[in-house]
């Protein structure tokens, strides 16, 4: 994944946790055997039905899906990562600028909660995104992943065994 572009995954891991970026930008996935990403995958089945799903994008960035009055919907499970979620739909709508497709809004989707959250990019945000990319870059082109950095969700993650056992 080195060669291509940021994906929204890594904006999330990101946020989420600096090492897991790391491993899964370097093909090390764990996520084949968590019961998370299979509840996830079976959330992403299940909901919107009717919607045009997983819409590739310069085979970079997988919006979930669009909706009508330019509102792309990026779909979870749970707010309790919110912030790495908010900053994937910002890079979303960030990518697509860049890309001349403008006048879009992005909208996160909690159908298990019932609830959404509308998401905008501003200036402020362009310029945010540009440091949080190279900052990735830079993470990502180490030689070993950084330390981990131990977070209140990390026993329910995929890689907790491959940082902590």
């Amino acid at each position: 994944m080195l060669n291509k572009e940021i994906t929204g995954m890594q904006v999330y891991y990101y946020f989420v946790c600096k090492k897991k970026l790391w491993y899964f930008s370097h093909e090390i996935s764990m996520e084949d055997n968590s019961e998370n990403v299979v509840l996830g995958k079976i959330l992403d089945e299940t909901s919107y039905k009717n919607k045009s799903k997983h819409i590739m994008i310069d085979d970079t960035i997988s919006i979930d899906f669009l909706s009508d009055h330019n509102i792309l919907h990026e779909v979870k499970k749970s707010r309790k990562i919110e912030e790495a979620s908010v900053w994937q739909v910002k890079y979303y709508l960030y990518f697509l600028k860049k890309r001349g497709v403008e006048n879009f809004k992005g909208k996160i989707d909690y159908p298990l909660l019932k609830q959404s959250k509308i998401v905008e990019l501003t200036e402020n945000d362009e310029k945010q995104i540009e440091k949080i990319l190279n900052e990735i870059i830079d993470i990502i082109s180490l030689d070993l992943p950084v330390k981990v950095e131990k977070k209140k969700f990390c026993k329910t993650c995929a890689y907790y065994e491959f940082c902590f056992i």
